[in-house]
């Protein structure tokens, strides 16, 4: 069975653990922690990087620098992984969605602004598939109506987004370095992994102190065990910290596997008229943190069925995200009652991800290609 995902450890994980465990720093404290939040925040552009335990967690703490009401709103895509709308509504306020765009599966950032409020108070695009999201709507929106940007870059590490690029002062940015916050995953199937954990980043120093904060049971400065605010042991420890710091010392090794990776299989499945591949926009890099693809109906069946199809033949593959708006969990909460986005409806059953790990090898990949044409007949 080739597998959807494999990681693969091979920088200096081993030594940077080992140091961790000679020296008894495996908790949440040690040189590791400030060493990786401090890499990772450089390497995104964005001054203050916050480690904590995962990347929901990352999301929760994102959310709740912004001191949200019951009230308040926040737009999202209803395309994307439940933990973006719970920590929405585990902050307190509601999750308002929008559909995805039909090309990059992102945002469709031309729905949102009909979607504003005086009761939104931010925006959560969410970078999906290693694809960024067209950002410069967006903040041009969050100028326009005082809204925070909280950009959810799980799947996107080292995408980058050409900024301005109507102008003569485009620049490109790393993405998880162009909201007010930013959340990362790093769980074992992301470009940089800490086994589970992720970060969020930021350039505003009082965001930063309040997600120290709200990572650590908000515990004060001055009295440690006296409480003025609740928080959540969102910690990340010094081992993983040590992983994720030898990871990011090899990012742009991890990156050129992963676009050569995209780029094969594009090479490979390109001719095959039944199947929509990823796209890479000309203001966007793309870095396939997944290789994703939606069956067109004229393949005359829906992703469950090829799945298993594939998976007789020996291929692990992920089906698609199922829409927020479908979710029966929000519907007994009164949310999205009768609402539809049909991009999102329609990949959500179409599409599934092909194995896509680090460790993929070229005849891994060939070989899944061949399957997937058999499996298509």
């Amino acid at each position: 069975m080739i597998p959807v995902n494999e990681p693969l450890l091979g920088g200096r994980e081993k030594e940077y653990v080992a140091e961790c465990l000679s020296t008894g720093w495996i908790s949440s404290s040690g040189r590791f922690i400030d060493a990786f939040e401090e890499a990772w925040a450089a390497y995104c552009g964005m001054k203050y990087g916050i480690a904590v335990c995962n990347g929901t967690a990352a999301l929760h703490v994102a959310a709740g620098c912004l001191d949200l009401k019951p009230g308040d709103e926040v737009i999202m895509p209803s395309f994307t992984i439940i933990s973006c709308a719970l920590a929405i509504v585990n902050n307190g306020a509601k999750p308002v969605l929008v559909d995805c765009d039909p090309d990059t599966w992102c945002m469709d950032v031309s729905q949102v602004e009909s979607r504003i409020t005086s009761r939104t108070r931010a925006i959560m695009p969410v970078h999906i598939y290693g694809h960024p999201v067209d950002m410069d709507p967006l903040l041009a929106l969050g100028e326009k109506y005082g809204l925070k940007i909280i950009e959810d870059a799980a799947e996107v590490h080292g995408a980058k987004y050409l900024s301005g690029r109507d102008s003569a002062s485009s620049r490109w940015l790393s993405c998880g370095g162009i909201g007010h916050i930013s959340a990362f995953s790093f769980y074992a199937n992301k470009q940089i992994t800490t086994g589970e954990g992720g970060m969020v980043l930021t350039n505003d120093h009082v965001f930063a102190e309040k997600a120290r904060g709200l990572r650590n049971l908000c515990f004060r400065k001055d009295r440690r065990f006296y409480h003025t605010d609740l928080g959540n042991n969102f910690r990340m420890t010094n081992i993983q910290a040590a992983i994720g710091l030898a990871q990011t010392e090899r990012i742009e090794e991890i990156l050129r596997h992963k676009r050569w990776m995209g780029k094969a299989y594009e090479e490979r499945l390109r001719h095959i008229s039944c199947l929509q591949l990823p796209v890479e926009k000309p203001w966007a890099r793309q870095v396939y943190w997944m290789y994703s693809i939606v069956l067109r109906e004229s393949a005359g069946m829906d992703a469950i069925k090829f799945a298993m199809r594939l998976q007789e033949l020996g291929i692990e593959t992920r089906p698609f995200f199922i829409g927020m708006h479908e979710q029966p969990v929000f519907h007994n909460m009164g949310l999205f009652q009768n609402e539809h986005y049909p991009v999102t409806e329609r990949i959500s059953r179409q599409g599934l991800y092909l194995p896509s790990g680090i460790a993929l090898t070229e005849e891994q990949l060939n070989s899944v290609c061949e399957s997937v044409k058999k499996a298509l007949t």
